[in-house]
């Protein structure tokens, strides 16, 4: 395609900046499996390192194990393509740090567990605990191939290399560094990369606000096409985005990435203690919504450097995923280095996340699933080597799945779609367990498989209306009065297909805002659990079990059983009593 200016390479101080930080990540991953060779207990060690990790790097894991690359890319087109209602997200977020700090760290912290889920175990059975570690599973690899579809696909827009070829080496690194480390490898690459996360962003971010002539240019160009809009109170379940749908929808499906999320948890376990683990959450929040609110900047800045000339109109770039990338490349022409900087930032953010996923899934699949098959104890070293092995073969898999991805509709909705499919069974449950003692493990079994399989068949026909053109979405308005002229020829209107495409109205479900399905998927687990569980005959709480119970509820519990005594415990304490009253006057 013809251009007024030539193209920007990714040339070497790009290549150089680019592999320095893959090849920091490696030397991380040899220098932490050197220092753990000698360690007593190498599951401990790999999966919580050691659990005597400091504040810093743990509080840096937790923010970019969240922040992926989907939202370093995806927010920026969320807000130039539907605007910024989306941006109050943030809201949410400290919202979800005070409750996993009250109500669901405690619990895990007091009993003292490696996987979240042999809570299940404990309070309801081990098939609980079984499914709640195969749900689990499924949202990882429903995820992880979306997380490395991102940073592929901005490499393929700043390189023009085929994303299915940088998708396995990006992995190989990934799977490598966290094979050789564990958990210790995972953190403190995270915080390196952390750090290069956030530089790409606020460099992205300040050249973009300089170039277009500073924050209030910024700021009118998104208010004259009606961009900047924060509080649209329209109550409708099925209008996308609503200050309702993305602060109350959102909360839920924050709260079951962070507090029952097996890659979370084993993180803050990883402290020394529960004050530390709670400083980490706090710290975890306001990194989070740093870098939510810079990449959300940034992508007003990216609209107002194309307020006259639409990328995604003129065919320059073949979707709005791609706008950060593209922008940085026209950036570019005036700053060496800046391609590879913003490359390795997105794969950062990706290899961080894959990371997490990939060490967490080897500790749930070794914990939970093939321990208890073992007829006597493995050794450390047979266990540590399982769960290697384990990391490689996922990975393996993950690679395989990122060839669907590219079907899916844009980042923010696909990943937030997929990840409700499995987010709200699982909170269900755990919250099932901590918050209602009546419950009992049929009904936290056949509550979560109803739960599960409702979300999946709403997600999933969801994104294939989508797909299909049966459900659009209203856009923002952009411009190509700016470009020349043979940029507005390949311009297409596409205000009819949309028309044709809104005549026939799908299924409502299918209609709802994708913010809701973790709701949805929560509240049906806790209802028909409940019901299944005082249909079954309702869980016997014992006082000993106080534990298994969140903080909140304790106080309400009762000291003693609320079970009626049994005839032997009458008679002693018939006998108890007897004695008592000889010893004051027989």
């Amino acid at each position: 395609m013809e251009k007024d200016e030539p193209d920007r390479s990714f040339d070497l101080i790009d290549c150089v900046v680019f592999a320095g930080m893959l090849g920091v990540s490696a030397i991380v991953g040899v220098y932490q499996a050197y220092q753990s060779r000698k360690q007593p207990d190498a599951v401990r060690e790999y999966l919580m390192g050691g659990q005597n990790m400091s504040i810093f790097p743990i509080s840096m894991s937790l923010i970019a194990s969240y922040i992926s690359g989907i939202a370093i890319l995806g927010l920026p087109a969320e807000m130039y393509v539907y605007g910024t209602q989306f941006w109050v997200v943030v809201i949410a977020d400290s919202f979800v740090s005070l409750t996993m700090a009250v109500v669901y760290l405690p619990v895990f912290y007091g009993l003292q567990i490696t996987s979240s889920y042999e809570y299940l175990e404990l309070r309801f059975n081990h098939l609980v605990r079984l499914m709640g570690s195969v749900i689990f599973i499924i949202k990882m690899l429903l995820y992880i191939p979306l997380v490395i579809y991102v940073p592929a696909l901005a490499f393929n827009q700043v390189t023009g290399i085929n994303l299915h070829v940088v998708a396995p080496l990006v992995c190989a690194v990934c799977i490598f560094y966290t094979t050789l480390g564990g958990l210790k490898a995972v953190v403190w690459t995270d915080t390196i990369q952390t750090v290069v996360m956030f530089g790409g962003v606020i460099v992205v971010m300040v050249v973009g606000t300089i170039r277009v002539g500073g924050i209030e240019e910024v700021w009118k160009r998104n208010v004259e096409t009606g961009r900047i809009e924060f509080f649209n109170m329209d109550p409708d379940p099925t209008v996308r985005h609503t200050f309702w749908t993305v602060v109350i929808g959102n909360y839920l499906n924050w709260l079951a990435t962070c507090s029952v999320n097996q890659a979370m948890v084993q993180r803050c376990l990883a402290m020394p203690n529960l004050k530390k683990s709670n400083i980490t959450i706090m710290i975890m929040a306001v990194g989070i919504i740093t870098i939510v609110s810079m990449s959300c900047y940034t992508g007003i800045v990216i609209y107002a450097n194309f307020f006259e000339c639409d990328p995604v109109t003129t065919k320059q770039i073949r979707k709005p995923d791609q706008l950060l990338p593209y922008f940085v490349m026209e950036m570019a022409r005036s700053i060496p280095g800046l391609p590879g900087l913003f490359v390795s930032g997105v794969f950062s953010a990706a290899l961080s996340t894959m990371s997490t996923g990939l060490n967490s899934m080897s500790g749930v699949i070794y914990e939970d699933m093939i321990k208890p098959l073992l007829r006597s104890p493995m050794s450390d070293v047979g266990a540590s080597r399982i769960m290697k092995a384990t990391v490689i073969l996922i990975g393996a898999v993950c690679v395989g799945l990122v060839f669907l991805v590219e079907k899916l509709s844009g980042l923010i909705q696909a990943g937030k779609s997929l990840s409700g499919i499995t987010a709200g069974p699982l909170l269900g449950i755990f919250t099932l367990g901590m918050f209602f003692p009546p419950a009992n493990s049929t009904g936290a079994l056949v509550g979560a498989l109803v739960s599960l399989n409702l979300v999946a068949w709403i997600s999933l026909g969801t994104q294939a209306a989508i797909s299909t053109g049966r459900i659009n979405f209203p856009v923002k308005p952009v411009f190509v009065d700016g470009c020349p002229d043979h940029l507005k020829e390949a311009a297409t209107n596409l205000s009819l297909i949309v028309e044709n495409a809104v005549r026939e109205q799908p299924f409502f479900l299918y209609r709802m805002s994708y913010l809701w399905y973790t709701w949805v998927g929560f509240l049906t687990a806790i209802v028909v659990g409940l019901v299944v569980s005082w249909l079954t005959g309702a869980n016997k709480y014992k006082p000993e079990d106080k534990k298994l119970y969140t903080p909140v509820i304790r106080r309400l519990l009762p000291s003693t059983p609320n079970t009626p005594p049994t005839d032997m415990e009458l008679r002693k304490r018939k006998k108890q009593f007897s004695t008592s009253q000889c010893s004051t006057g027989c």
